[in-house]
């Protein structure tokens, strides 16, 4: 079981034209002295949204193993489930339009510009508001593995197995988020379900002394999409006792999650040019604060993948191992989010569209101002990726002083292609990656220093944050390198109880500096390569029975 408690938050409340908010003639702030209605405005001196987040995760594994006939069998049943709740107080900047509203209507809350209101209206605006998450899942899973049959002068094994597994999710927002009295990035409701079973055989056939043939399959039911059927091929050849050369082929599938299928809309802000009504009408031609509607999709497809790979181990000696590894994987059907510029291009010059609403043009003009664009994921296209895997290690003894390991992994991405986009050193795409890693041991004593490393990229995949991926036409600047340092030392007090004393981080360093993406990495980083957590220090108290 696992509580964890954290803070999240974003900027104050967006509001647009869909809040419905108006100054009346008679505000005594009001210098047009006529009604006026209030387009895009944030609210910020009820200071920015904030959110209080507790989680219970609760996991229960029960099985059992045996032997039956010379074949190794193990069954086992597992319950988990997850319960988040995020709530936030009148202090956290959670503004109501409704008493929004009535406090301008009042004449007590002044919506015009370089004014910062009193806390007690501020107070009357602003709310509190929860919103519960819950996620379950049973499954079932046995497996039996053994010898399937003679071949020859030797014998085939074999892995054999069955699983069948419910899924269920749901997030109940706060009532007046339902009521559409709270702007901002929320989800209205999320409801899903699925149960799934699948089955799969492994052979492993022997067709020479130093060669091994690996025949496998598996397939899948999904209820709410339907069936599939993969298989894999491998060989194995072993030429020597230093050399061992492996290759394999597979098809894969992946279903699409249940937040991608039961996601209830949400609404995030992105700044943004307005290309087709600044050319039709010389309005709008600054980059502003639009609304974009997005939500799960139901009617998607599963992904599907192929890949190969082939490699070479060598081992001259017993305390050294090399490897390396060249890999391809393409995937077909890639579930991923609508790109935005390319809903913006399709959609968004048509008046009438029903996915980039407008709101009724001014006279004379042909476009009105953007009210709110709609997204969703797709089965967007295929992708694929290519690369290089290296892999070192080596063992020493220091006889009175203990053991010392060494090991380094090195990854190098060759290609990544994605919408007829090469990411391969673009925007959170960089070239290499590798990680090295120490260890030294002596009696209950361990001790482990790990070195990660990131390598550079471009930053800024759309240079005038209109929407459209342009890197391929322009260079932006380049996103340093990441490199950090993490140490742990552990002692064993005996065979059931270690202690653990460790530092992530170590050296404190900060992220190299992004501008950013102009939707989800506006902090000054690229959060989904970069960590930027500092230095955190850890201890841990383990006791196995």
């Amino acid at each position: 079981m696992q509580h964890n408690t954290s803070e999240a938050g974003g900027a104050a409340t967006p509001l647009d034209e869909d809040a419905g908010l108006t100054v009346p003639g008679t505000h005594p702030n009001n210098p047009f002295g006529q009604d006026i209605e209030i387009g895009r405005y944030r609210p910020v001196d009820a200071g920015a949204r904030r959110w209080d987040i507790e989680s219970d995760t609760l996991r229960l594994v029960a099985g059992l193993r045996g032997t039956f006939n010379d074949y190794d069998w193990e069954a086992s049943v597992q319950k988990g489930r997850s319960r988040s709740e995020q709530s936030g107080d009148q202090s956290q900047g959670w503004v109501r339009v409704d008493w929004l509203q009535e406090q301008i209507d009042l004449g007590n809350y002044n919506p015009f510009g370089g004014v910062t209101n009193p806390q007690s209206v501020i107070d009357e605006i602003t709310t509190s508001l929860v919103r519960r998450g819950e996620s379950r899942m049973t499954s079932v899973d046995a497996h039996i593995t053994g010898e399937a049959f003679n071949f020859g002068d030797d014998v085939v094994m074999m892995a054999a197995g069955v699983e069948y597994r419910e899924e269920q999710v749901s997030d109940v927002p706060d009532v007046q988020f339902q009521r559409g009295l709270i702007f901002g990035t929320e989800s209205v409701s999320a409801s899903a379900e699925r149960d799934q079973y699948a089955a799969y055989l492994e052979l492993s056939i022997p067709l020479a002394e130093e060669l091994e043939l690996q025949l496998a399959g598996r397939y899948d039911h999904y209820s709410d999409f339907g069936s599939t059927t993969n298989p894999k091929i491998a060989l194995r050849w072993a030429p020597s006792d230093e050399v061992t050369v492996r290759g394999s082929w597979a098809q894969g599938f992946r279903a699409p999650s249940l937040a991608q299928v039961g996601l209830g809309p949400s609404q995030k802000s992105v700044f943004f040019v307005d290309r087709y009504r600044c050319e039709a009408t010389g309005q709008d031609c600054e980059s502003l604060d639009y609304n974009i509607e997005f939500a799960g999709n139901p009617n998607l497809g599963a992904e599907e993948s192929e890949s190969w790979n082939v490699g070479v181990i060598y081992a001259p000696i017993q305390e050294l191992g090399l490897s390396i590894d060249v890999w391809s994987i393409t995937q077909d059907n890639k579930i991923d989010e609508q790109q935005f510029g390319l809903v913006y291009d399709a959609e968004c010059n048509n008046q009438d569209s029903t996915i980039c609403v407008r709101l009724d043009p001014q006279q004379g003009e042909s476009l009105g101002v953007i009210q709110k664009i709609f997204n969703t994921y797709q089965n967007v296209s295929s992708q694929e990726a290519s690369g290089v895997d290296f892999s070192a290690n080596y063992s020493m003894e220091l006889q009175e002083y203990g053991n010392l390991r060494f090991n380094l992994d090195w990854s190098y991405m060759n290609e990544f292609e994605k919408d007829g986009l090469e990411y391969t050193g673009e925007y959170g795409y960089p070239e290499h990656r590798w990680l090295f890693g120490t260890t030294w041991s002596k009696g209950a004593f361990d001790a482990n220093l790990n070195i990660s490393f990131v390598g550079e990229f471009e930053d800024t995949p759309d240079i005038n944050f209109d929407g459209v991926l342009d890197f391929e036409e322009n260079t932006s600047r380049t996103v340093d390198s990441q490199m950090l340092v993490d140490l742990q030392i552990g002692y064993n007090y005996s065979d059931n109880l270690r202690l653990v004393i460790g530092s992530n981080n170590l050296l404190d360093e900060e992220p190299p500096f992004a501008i950013g993406d102009g939707d989800s990495d506006l902090y000054g980083y690229v959060g989904s390569v970069h960590n930027p957590r500092g230095r955190f220090v850890y201890s841990k108290l383990t006791y196995r029975f």
